[in-house]
């Protein structure tokens, strides 16, 4: 198993308040953890239901049922270009 597959840390380990989120392996994220990475960062909620959504959707995830932040990110990138492009009337491709 290659390091950015390899599993987070059990999500139920103690940590510190407020810490423990550098010890989350940004490649290989619990649906949970990625929602509470992505609403500590991005300062909107994200929930659950709501990666599940774009799970279901086609978002990429791991072999394990993980999500690689960067991939979703570029996943997201993606959405929303072709959406746009559907709304602006196609791209040049």
């Amino acid at each position: 198993m290659t390091p950015e597959h390899a599993p987070s840390p059990d999500p139920h380990a103690t940590h510190a308040a407020g810490q423990g989120m550098s010890r989350l392996n940004p490649a290989a994220l619990p649906v949970a953890d990625a929602a509470r990475v992505l609403t500590r960062l991005g300062g909107k909620a994200v929930t659950e239901e709501m990666l599940r959504a774009d799970l279901d959707a086609g978002a990429p995830t791991n072999a394990n049922g993980t999500i690689n932040l960067v991939h979703y990110a570029a996943w997201l990138v993606r959405e929303m270009n072709a959406q746009a492009e559907g709304r602006g009337g196609g791209g040049g491709d």
